[in-house]
Formats: C-alpha cells, structure tokens, sequence
C-alpha cells in the first residue's frame, strides 16, 4: 500500500499536459468534486479570486467552432495580457525551443513547416478532443497577487484530475480570442481571461502523447543558504 506522500507525488509527477482525449464523457459530479477541492488552494487574505466557466456539450461545440474559424481566418489574436516576455533570452529561450521542437518532432512536424505548425496550434481550439472545457477568469482590478493565488487554484485543479485517473492541458491559447470568448460565456468587460483548461480521458493512441518536456534538475534553480 501506497504511502500519502506517494501518492500525492504520483499524482503531481504524472500532471502533464495532454494533447489528444478520448470522447468519454466526464460526469459532473467528477467535476464538481475536482472544483471543490481546487477550491481549497491559498490566497492573500483568503479572497480567492477565480472565476471558472465549465464548458461541455453544445456550448462546447459552438465555442470550438467559432475559435477554429477565427483560426482558420487568421484572425489577429488580442489576449488581455502579456502571458510571455516581449524580449526572449537565455535560459528561457532554449528551454521554449527545446519543448516546441520536441513536441512538433514527435508529430511529425519538421522546422519551417508553417502549415503544420498552424494546424498543431489550432488543436488548441478543438480542445485537443476532450469533451470538457474551463475557461478561468480574473477580475481587472485585482493585482498580481491574486494572479500568483489562482496558479496555485490551477494546479489544484490539475492534480486533482490526476488522482480522478484524468489528465488535463492548460492553455493560455483558450485566451487569445476575449471577443469571441466572452459574449458566448457572458463574460462582462470587468474581467480578464486568464486561460483555458481541457479535461477528459487520454487517448492512448494520440502519438502527442509521446512526448515528454524534460525538467531541470533542483541544483539549477535552488540556492541554498546555512
């Protein structure tokens, strides 16, 4: 038997973002339930800041659909805030070229092959299958604090999936088009779209699922003081 500790490790070291689910619905009550713990996550002075849109169904549809064609159209995308700097450099860079390169070789997708690549990226609007579909919400007003609040709300939602037997894949992408996301949703200009999240059963024979981003190790990013 298990340990906690092992358990809760396992669920946080097999968080990964899948790029391909199984149409298999996932039940409401699952949902609820994976909100409800989610829910527990810290926040300065207890505000809790998130906003959450569960999106299935023929909502779901509708709003892939219109996302697609915005794609599709080349429709310039307008997100509501800088999720990346504007000037790249070391180590990040790298880093980001090491995932995008890997990922599009596990699919197939050779460098300079802008079709491709654009038809991978547009996945991100079928929701990569999956049948269910979060968009998170911030009020405008609120500060990077809360923003720091509702990484750690994320997170929960993600290894709470996790011990559910589902995976995840957040994606700031479900943000790049507020003008169509937010009349559908009826989401008032008060509020800025965070990012999206799809939800569902991994599909084992999806070859995206392949691939696996490395991580850096402890000694890269901890300093320690005695």
């Amino acid at each position: 038997m298990n340990a906690p500790h092992e358990i809760v490790d396992e669920a946080i070291r097999s968080r990964r973002s899948v790029r391909g689910f199984l149409p298999t619905p996932v039940p409401m009550a699952t949902i609820r339930e994976i909100l409800t713990v989610a829910s527990y996550a810290p926040s300065g002075s207890n505000i809790q800041p998130w906003k959450v849109h569960v999106i299935t169904g023929r909502t779901r549809d509708t709003l892939s659909a219109a996302l697609l064609d915005a794609h599709a159209n080349r429709q310039p995308e307008t997100r509501e805030y800088a999720y990346y700097p504007t000037k790249w450099r070391s180590p990040y860079i790298e880093r980001r070229r090491q995932t995008g390169w890997g990922l599009y070789s596990t699919v197939g997708i050779a460098k300079g092959d802008r079709e491709g690549s654009a038809r991978q990226h547009g996945r991100n609007y079928a929701f990569f299958g999956a049948p269910v579909a979060f968009i998170f919400c911030i009020d405008n007003d609120l500060e990077k604090g809360s923003w720091l609040d509702f990484g750690m709300f994320l997170q929960n939602i993600m290894v709470a999936a996790r011990g559910r037997g589902l995976h995840s894949c957040p994606q700031a992408a479900l943000a790049n088009y507020p003008d169509i996301v937010k009349p559908l949703l009826g989401i008032g200009p008060d509020q800025t779209l965070v990012c999206g999240l799809s939800l569902g059963y991994e599909d084992p024979d999806c070859v995206a699922n392949r691939f696996r981003p490395p991580r850096i190790g402890v000694e890269e990013f901890v300093t320690y003081h005695d």
